[in-house]
Order: structure tokens, then C-alpha cells, then sequence
């Protein structure tokens, strides 16, 4: 294969992205290809504008929030090393049933997905939130009239506490019989 990327991973590294992750060798290596790729500073790591340059990322409506969610954390900052692109990656893996994934389970799936919507970090998803992530997937397509009266369904419907807010566990138990695991999956070359 010879190529620029497989030449700078070593197999330690490889293994131990594929015990953190799930990922195949030939899926870090792809990807390890793509991430070079993206690194157009060619200093080993992505920032917010090269993740941008991805089209998927780019068009989708909901694409900085993702984006973002690759740099939070203690040890994130304004950049992100393969390492931390992989993890970040491992939440769209495909759930294998019977097989456990530490960062791709139902329940981190929903964790990722509850982070989307909570726009200020309080663990809690308000009117105001929904609203904004409703804005931001359809745009002017939709009356703001319409959009409040399904912000204010969905506080309704999913609010068990009466607080008019979403927690976590309230969203995990309205979505109970979403199939995240698919939902939230990419489909990774083997």
C-alpha cells in the first residue's frame, strides 16, 4: 500500500485505537487517510474549519454542533488529534448486537444525541433549546407558529416531572422505541 498515512501509524497505536473504539485496522487506516487529508496545516491535527471542509458536515444543518462535540472535554481544546477524531468517530459506529463497545452503546448514542439538543451545557433540554435546534434542521420551511406548537408538544409529551424541561432520563425513556442504535450510525468501509 505504501501510502503517506499507513507509514505514520504504528500497530500499537492501531491496536489500541481498535480496543478504544471498535474500529477495524483497515477502518483506522482509511480513516487515519481521510484525517490526513483533512489536515491541510499538515500538523497532525483538525480544527473546527477543516472538519467544516467535510461536505456531510458541511450541508448538514446540525453540522457545527457535531462538529463541536469533537472538542469538548478536559483535554480538548481548539484542535483534535486522530486519536480524539477516532473517538469522537466510534459514536456513529454501528452497534453490533451481543457485542459490548464502551462508546457505542444505546445509552452513549443517547448521551451524544441529548447533547445535540442542550444547547447550554445544564443538562436539561428547554423550550428555548428545542426551539433553536428546530430552527437550525428546517429553517424557514416551517411557520414560527408551527415550530413553537412542536416545541411545546415535545416538552409536554416527554416532560414526567412537570418542570417543563427534558432531562436526560426523559429523554432516553421518549425515545425508547427509537432504534438510536441505527438512527445514529454511519456506515464505515471495511
Amino acid at each position: 500500500m505504501g501510502n503517506r498515512s499507513s507509514l505514520l501509524l504504528r500497530e500499537e497505536e492501531i491496536a489500541q485505537i481498535q480496543e478504544d473504539t471498535g474500529f477495524t485496522p483497515n477502518q483506522i487506516e482509511r480513516l487515519y487517510s481521510r484525517f490526513t487529508s483533512l489536515d491541510r496545516g499538515d500538523c497532525g491535527t483538525l480544527s473546527r474549519d477543516d472538519f467544516l471542509r467535510i461536505p456531510e458536515l458541511a450541508i448538514n444543518p446540525l453540522g457545527e454542533r457535531i462538529v463541536n462535540s469533537f472538542f469538548q472535554g478536559d483535554e480538548f481544546c481548539d484542535r483534535v488529534n486522530f486519536k480524539q477524531f477516532m473517538q469522537g468517530l466510534s459514536h456513529f459506529r454501528p452497534v453490533k448486537r451481543h457485542k459490548e463497545n464502551k462508546m457505542n452503546s444505546r445509552e452513549d448514542k443517547l448521551k451524544f444525541a441529548f447533547k445535540m439538543y442542550d444547547l447550554d451545557n445544564d443538562d436539561m433540554i428547554s423550550k428555548d433549546e428545542l426551539l433553536a435546534i428546530l430552527h437550525m434542521m428546517v429553517g424557514n420551511n416551517i411557520s414560527e407558529e408551527q415550530l413553537n406548537s412542536i416545541a411545546e408538544r415535545t416538552i409536554v409529551e416527554a416532560d414526567e416531572d412537570g418542570d417543563k424541561m427534558i432531562s436526560f432520563e426523559e429523554f432516553c425513556k421518549a425515545l425508547q422505541r427509537t432504534d438510536v442504535e441505527q438512527k445514529m450510525s454511519i456506515r464505515f468501509l471495511n
